[in-house]
């Protein structure tokens, strides 16, 4: 875990904290936590662009407490790095609140993987099973919150909804009542995959509780993030590939700018972000402002010298592509 020796509750003392933003009446724009992709890096360019809040990606609870390897492979932050969200993988409450209790001096607050779909997750006792064992979902917030002594530390959770909206509608009530701080909902249920998003559900899930509630799913403009926000009645919104694909988004912009790549290069070289990753970025960022051509040629680069060279020659310093 590596930190740049950041004081402890620094994150809190030196910004609002989510909850007061939340609270603000304001629409809270949100970095949804990616695996491999919501890292420093990209956490530091999309704040440059109107990004108010970031999650890392999902970390499991368990190795995260038991591996130094793990610790400093999984969370990197310095102290431009906030407000920050750890996203943890977690079924059991000790081990949560143990990495809880690493990450607190670092970070904003923790949020509980209740939404990942994918069978390896669920197989594990992890993500969108939890939806359905809403007693282990309240044992593991009811331990963060005894054991971290921040009252300041946000404990939240990232769901997806069950086909009787009735029962998100119940574990919602249950968390807000054992003290989570908001809830993040993702608007499918774990077997859609692409089917349209039911916003008309998070609106019904915001009308049944005091807490805030983000918005979740396919959000691909800043003008669709406040006509969901709008429309839901939710205290902000998260986006994950929307921002992939355009890390400007948030500040208006309809396709990613060429100031944003260059930043993109700057804070990546900076920080050294791995090649695999700095170039898998730039792909995403390129995707609809370049041609099949241009894509085929910057697609195959493969090493950092080589996509600097091409940036150079084919973009310069100019403002616009």
């Amino acid at each position: 875990m590596r930190s740049d020796s950041i004081p402890t509750t620094i994150c809190q003392e030196r910004k609002k904290d989510p909850v007061e933003m939340f609270h603000s009446g304001q629409l809270v724009k949100v970095c949804a936590p990616m695996v491999r992709y919501s890292k420093l890096a990209f956490r530091t360019l999309v704040r440059k662009y109107s990004c108010d809040l970031c999650y890392t990606p999902m970390i499991v609870a368990a190795d995260f407490v038991r591996s130094v390897k793990a610790r400093d492979s999984e969370f990197t932050t310095n102290q431009g790095d906030c407000p920050l969200i750890v996203q943890f993988a977690a079924n059991d409450a000790r081990l949560l609140s143990d990495a809880a209790l690493i990450v607190c001096p670092y970070a904003s607050g923790i949020d509980i993987n209740c939404g990942c779909p994918q069978r390896w997750a669920m197989a594990d006792g992890y993500g969108a099973c939890l939806i359905n064992k809403p007693e282990l979902v309240l044992d593991m917030v009811r331990q963060v919150r005894n054991r971290v002594e921040n009252p300041r530390f946000s404990v939240s959770i990232k769901i997806r909804i069950h086909d009787d909206l009735a029962r998100t509608i119940d574990l919602c009530r249950k968390v807000e009542a054992t003290g989570v701080s908001w809830i993040t909902v993702h608007g499918r249920t774990v077997e859609e995959r692409h089917q349209p998003v039911h916003y008309d559900a998070i609106k019904m899930i915001k009308e049944n509780v005091s807490i805030p509630i983000v918005a979740n799913g396919d959000i691909r403009s800043l003008k669709e993030a406040e006509n969901v926000w709008q429309m839901t009645g939710t205290d902000g919104v998260m986006v994950a590939r929307g921002l992939l694909a355009n890390p400007a988004m948030f500040a208006g912009y309809e396709e990613t700018p060429l100031k944003c790549v260059w930043d993109w290069v700057d804070i990546a070289l900076e920080l050294g972000t791995p090649f695999m990753c700095f170039h898998q970025h730039l792909m995403y960022m390129m995707e609809k402002i370049t041609s099949r051509q241009e894509k085929r040629v910057f697609n195959a680069l493969s090493s950092t010298s080589a996509v600097l060279d091409y940036l150079t020659d084919h973009y310069g310093d100019d403002s616009t592509f």
